[in-house]
């Protein structure tokens, strides 16, 4: 077993929840995710979250769970798109983490969450305009990943087979 959590960051609608429990699922390892521990602590939806308290609220829980997380071993952690916003974050979550970008493609983010009303950030009038406006400001942030994997047009078993591949020959080894 390996002493590393695996950091699977990137834009909603990258699939980092199903490509999460893939992994996790054929690591033998624990599954978190970011967003589902914050929504059960809160008894609310993001969403919900969002609309009463705002997104600086949100924020600020989002900071408190990537500190507590990154202190457990041997998990693979979705976290919420947005996480990678905040240096304090990131400096938690690669203490003992290797960090992979889930790249994903404006209009695949679109198809994917079209019809998804839980995603507040989409919630305005053009959420095209907003997603190729959220992608290009966080993008550098993005960037700073240990590995970047495109998920646009792949399926999770692809993805996942890409991630493991970089796990076992890449910089960082799991039995480092």
């Amino acid at each position: 077993m390996f002493d590393k959590n695996i950091i699977l960051t990137g834009f909603m609608g990258s699939g980092k929840t199903a490509v999460g429990r893939s992994l996790a699922e054929k690591l033998n390892v624990e599954f978190v995710d970011m967003d589902d521990l914050i929504e059960k602590e809160q008894k609310m939806n993001i969403s919900e979250i969002f609309s009463r308290f705002g997104e600086k609220h949100f924020r600020e829980l989002e900071k408190e769970m990537a500190g507590r997380v990154s202190q457990g071993k041997n998990q693979v952690v979705a976290t919420g798109g947005g996480v990678v916003l905040s240096s304090e974050n990131m400096a938690n979550l690669r203490k003992d983490g290797i960090i992979i970008w889930l790249a994903v493609s404006p209009e695949t983010v679109l198809r994917r969450t079209h019809s998804d009303e839980s995603r507040p950030l989409l919630q305005v009038s053009s959420p095209e305009k907003k997603i190729r406006e959220l992608l290009e400001f966080r993008e550098p942030f993005y960037a700073k990943a240990d590995f970047k994997i495109e998920t646009s047009g792949r399926l999770v078993d692809e993805v996942v087979e890409q991630i493991l591949g970089f796990l076992n020959v890449g910089d960082f080894s799991l039995n480092r």
